[in-house]
């Protein structure tokens, strides 16, 4: 059975060699993420002509998402490294002069802070694990009473919870970082805390000017963007359900209904969805996922998620390649209960798009005919796109001349990019050049009838605009 679902695995030191990450992509893997809150500029281009490398090695595309830091508000350092902090102390968030903290104190690399915060304010530390209340506002220092204690340690993030401090999507640092990743090719580009589609447009245009191509990711980490969650998603190209900053914001509680929501409409706008955060945690440590961790990817498959993520599972986990295959087993007996429900999602949908039109008759004609593939011909990738938006329980092979084209559909869940020559000239040649490859491929037979979409004249971005019912036969394919 094919898995469905893609694998985003995030490198680090656990998984950064040629070796390493030929296991990953051999062990599913569809898609890297390289996360620019860690390593230099020098770190990730060498990552980057790896995996390039691997991927030539092994005849297959691998997709690169460059992650952006975004405006985390961090802590500073304390003189051994971290405090412990005791539940009902006050504590002071400094944000004047740099200097170590103490158990009473440490510098805060936000500014604003003291004028955007009120007393009564929970600030959430860590990704929630420790949480005070703001007490008092004296100049530059934020004095706040402790309520959840534990160990505090140098550059933990700080937030607030109900979301509403005002740091721009943007950092300078992340403009630059804009750069590298154009240099290096990405694929795709993750937006930290965008409150707006006006930061995803600004990102756009920073990625189009750079000479970048990739497609934009909205992480939705705060409580202001679920607010404008459509506004961002008509500016973005997928989102990413960012759980640990979301959660920290909004309350655990609420998080496992945003997802939801974000999947489905994600779908409905013709758009990806990544769910990220914690996937497989405990698997940093162990061989083996707790069976919540198990439930948790699986109700992402059956929500309909184009993606499940690992962060530090693969970055930094002792268990990188186990973690993978453990996720892999999971997506697909997932998938096995995930029910079409194709005429529940298009019957009362309008089209005003020509391709569009011939991806959706496409997949009402192989929801009532047995078909064993869909086979669309694409040069953007688009036509795969709009297919892979209704789940019809029908594998769909995106045939494809362009590797940048194959490397984004990478993510497209049911998508599965296959390369064909660049010199079709015309239909009949493209019938039989796309029965070859699925041949090739093993997923098909002779004798299997298969659904194929494609432009005529061939070659035109956008052109598609014929679809043909086809019976896969030795004469076609000799």
């Amino acid at each position: 059975m094919l898995r469905r679902t893609k694998i985003i695995a995030t490198l680090g030191p656990s998984s950064n060699t040629e070796e390493a990450i030929t296991a990953l992509v051999n062990s599913g893997v569809d898609v890297f993420r390289l996360n620019f809150s860690h390593s230099s500029a020098e770190e990730h281009i060498k990552t980057a002509q790896i995996i390039r490398s691997v991927e030539k090695k092994l005849g297959l595309e691998v997709a690169l998402l460059g992650d952006l830091q975004g405006p985390k508000i961090r802590i500073g350092e304390f003189e051994n490294g971290k405090i412990l902090l005791k539940e009902n102390q006050l504590f002071t968030l400094d944000a004047g002069d740099k200097k170590f903290g103490d158990e009473s104190q440490v510098h805060i690399g936000y500014p604003k802070l003291p004028q955007e915060v009120n007393v009564n304010d929970v600030l959430v530390l860590d990704d929630g694990r420790i949480t005070m209340v703001v007490e008092n506002v004296e100049g530059c220092r934020v004095i706040c009473r402790v309520k959840n204690a534990g160990v505090l340690s140098n550059h933990k993030g700080l937030n607030r919870h109900g979301g509403g401090l005002s740091a721009a999507a943007l950092t300078s640092k992340d403009i630059e970082d804009i750069k590298i990743a154009s240099s290096i090719g990405v694929d795709y580009l993750a937006v930290s805390f965008p409150k707006s589609a006006a930061d995803m447009y600004m990102a756009q245009q920073l990625m189009r000017t750079s000479g970048g191509d990739a497609l934009l990711i909205a992480k939705i980490e705060r409580a202001e963007a679920i607010e404008m969650l459509e506004e961002i998603l008509s500016a973005s190209d997928g989102v990413m359900v960012a759980r640990g900053d979301l959660a920290v914001e909004v309350g655990d509680a609420a998080v496992p209904a945003l997802q939801k929501t974000m999947i489905r409409m994600a779908r409905s706008h013709y758009k990806i969805s990544i769910v990220a955060t914690q996937m497989m945690d405990s698997m940093v440590e162990s061989p083996i996922p707790t069976r919540a961790e198990v439930s948790d990817v699986a109700n992402a498959v059956l929500d309909g998620a184009d993606a499940v993520m690992l962060s530090a599972e693969t970055a930094s986990g002792k268990h990188p390649i186990t973690t993978v295959v453990s996720m892999a087993k999971v997506c697909v007996e997932a998938e096995r209960f995930s029910s079409p429900s194709f005429e529940k999602q298009i019957i009362d949908r309008r089209f005003t798009r020509l391709d569009q039109s011939i991806a959706m008759s496409a997949l009402f004609a192989a929801n009532h005919l047995s078909v064993k593939a869909i086979a669309t011909l694409t040069q953007s990738g688009f036509t795969a796109m709009w297919i892979s938006r209704i789940n019809s329980g029908i594998p769909i092979f995106a045939l494809s001349p362009r590797l940048s084209s194959r490397r984004k559909m990478k993510l497209f869940r049911s998508v599965y990019p296959l390369s064909i020559p660049n010199d079709i000239s015309d239909t009949q040649h493209c019938i039989i050049e796309t029965e070859k490859a699925l041949l090739r491929e093993g997923v098909v037979s002779f004798g299997d009838t298969i659904i194929m979409t494609f432009g005529e004249p061939l070659g035109i971005v956008g052109g598609t605009n014929t679809m043909k019912l086809l019976h896969v036969t030795k004469n076609n394919s000799s």
